[in-house]
Formats: C-alpha cells, structure tokens, sequence
C-alpha cells in the first residue's frame, strides 16, 4: 500500500508518463472511433419500435464527439504541466476534464432543448449524475488502456534493447589476443606503431559497448574500419590488401555502428588468413534513390561453407531489421574464387 501511495505522488515524466500525445492525429481518431463506437451501441441497446432512430444517433454522436474533442484539446495542453506533476494530480485532473466537461455539455443541451420553450430549462440532477457517472466509467476504462498501452511500449522497448544487445556484434577473443601480441611485438622496435594501434584497439572496444540503439554515421564505421585493418595489417603484413570504392557513401549517413567490421573480420577470418599469400578484400558503396548498399568481396581457398560467417550475417541481418525495418536485407554468396556479403538497408536522407 505504502508503494501505491508512493508511486502516485511522484512525477511520471519521460516515458514513464501514462498519458500519450492527444495532439497527434492517431491518438485524436481513435477516440473519435472509440467514442462513436460507444455511442452506436448505446443507440442500439435503446427500445425501438418504428427501426433504427438516425436522429438520436446523430444528436448523441454530436453530444459525444464534442466532449471527446475538447477533452483531448484540454489535456493535450496540460499535458506537460501533468508530468511535472504526481501521478495522482494528473489522473484527477483527466477525470476532472472529462467530467467537467460532461456535465456542462449536459446543461447546454437542456437548455438548447428548452430553449424554444418558456421559462428556463429544468435541472434535472438525475441525468446529470447519469452522464456524470457514464463520463467517470469511460474515463476510467480510457486511462486504464492507456496505462496498459504505455506498459506493452515499454515491454517491447526493452524486448528490442535486450534482442539488440545479444545480436550486437562482440569482438572474438581471438583477435584480442593477436592484437596484444601484435602490440607487444611492435613495442620494441616501432613504438609509434604500438601506440597507434592500442588506440585503435580502444576504439574498437568503446564502439562495442556502445548503446545499441544509437545509430551513428558512415563516417565514424569508416573510421573504425580502418583502425580495425591497420591493427589487421600489422600482424598479416603484405597478405592484407584492401581495395575501397565507398566515394558515394556521404560521411553523415545513418549507419549503426560495427555494422561492416564484422564482415571484415569474417574476410579476413575465413578468406585471407588460411592462405600463405593472403589476398585482397574489395569493399563497393553506394548511396542512391534513398538505399545504402554496402559489397564486400574477398579471396576465399576454401569452398565450405563457415559456421561463424553465418552467425555475424544473421546478427547483422537481425540488427538492421529491428533499427531500419523488414526491408533491410543481408546475404551472401561465392562466385568462384572470392566470396561476396552484401548488405541493404533504406535510409531516406543524412543526417543534418
């Protein structure tokens, strides 16, 4: 009890607010259908002995409809003045603004009805208690779907985060163990090159535990590509040669982050290192009609198929999906001597 109290009297700002943007257009016909909805039910539930009453269904749709629109005007604008506030003044206020309004429309009709007729309209407390009580039960059933709306978003963000965290590609252990002795090996004899690389390698690791939602840019992957081949470069030598074509591709462009560094390592991996003279890793990219596509092809000796190529383009196909949409796409295939990954995704502009 003592929490139920508690969690009423706090702020719910943020995400944690009940309450959904009544200004958006969405939110502003659902209503308008749901408040319909109730109003053509009511009609039919009431006795009719000459059919269907077209006349009542209009004058209540009329009566309705004005309630929900000005309601959801009025707690559009005080919504931000309601999330400063506790929970327990936001949700009295919701009623205060749908009941009150109730009830002075209630008085408005009477004295529309009666206006044609002498003497002042009569005050009839019955009704008013009736739409008074039918506005507090519509309400109340209104705030509790919101409230159970807001809580499936929040389930399914943290679904999303937690599906994207495991799909996230993790850096395999053994290339941090190359890399440290890469390191090591260079420490004596070029200094300036160990230094570079454990920058790049720190890098790597700060892009690895970044947040899984952000999406950062073409320029910062590059980047980090880049970093990951030269630390490549320096324990493979002359074996790893990179050809780039990725002019097209504007630096801002949306692109999350180890998003081509996977297939990079899976070139390098499963294409260049199983061979004594290496070979050479093409990467193609091209921005156009609002689509990234993103080629990387490689030598590859072996014809078999590779269990942890398989897994990063799953991942990588996965992540895409979730940030950009069922139409991403990511395959692969091998012509001959090389093997080819491809990844597509839509993006409709850069970043501003």
């Amino acid at each position: 009890m003592n929490g139920f109290w508690s969690l009423l009297s706090k702020p719910q700002a943020g995400e944690d607010f009940f309450l959904p943007d009544l200004c958006s257009s969405v939110a502003v016909f659902t209503l308008v259908v749901l408040a319909e909805l109730m109003v053509l039910v009511w009609v039919l539930a009431q006795p009719a002995a000459e059919g269907f009453d077209w006349l009542q269904l209009a004058l209540a749709s009329l009566f309705v409809q004005w309630i929900v629109l000005l309601s959801a005007a009025l707690l559009c604008r005080l919504r931000s003045w309601m999330r400063r506030r506790p929970l327990g003044v936001a949700i009295a206020c919701c009623y205060a603004v749908v009941v009150g309004l109730a009830l002075i429309f209630t008085v408005l009709a009477d004295w529309v009805l009666y206006q044609g007729m002498a003497g002042s309209p009569p005050l009839r407390a019955e009704q008013l208690l009736r739409h008074g009580l039918i506005a507090l039960i519509m309400t109340s059933m209104l705030l509790r779907y919101f409230y159970l709306q807001q809580q499936w978003q929040l389930h399914d963000q943290a679904a999303l985060q937690a599906r994207l965290q495991s799909l996230q590609s993790r850096i395999r252990p053994h290339f941090l163990f190359n890399s440290l002795n890469s390191i090591v090996s260079l420490i004596g004899s070029q200094p300036d090159k160990a230094e570079s690389a454990v920058l790049d390698l720190s890098d790597l690791f700060r892009a690895n535990l970044a947040d899984t939602e952000a999406v950062a840019t073409w320029g910062e992957e590059y980047r980090l590509c880049r970093g990951y081949l030269r630390i490549e470069q320096y324990r493979l030598g002359e074996r790893l040669r990179v050809i780039w074509t990725v002019d097209e591709l504007p630096e801002d462009l949306p692109m999350p982050l180890l998003t081509l560094q996977p297939l990079l390592e899976n070139a390098i991996l499963h294409g260049l290192q199983p061979s004594i003279d290496g070979g050479y890793i093409s990467v193609t990219g091209r921005y156009r009609e609002g689509c990234v596509e993103l080629l990387v092809s490689n030598s590859c000796p072996q014809q078999s198929k590779h269990q942890g190529a398989s897994m990063a383009l799953n991942n990588i196909r996965a992540r895409l999906a979730a940030l950009f949409g069922s139409s991403a796409t990511v395959d692969a295939w091998q012509d001959g001597p090389r093997y080819f990954s491809r990844l597509v995704y839509p993006c409709k502009q850069p970043f501003t």
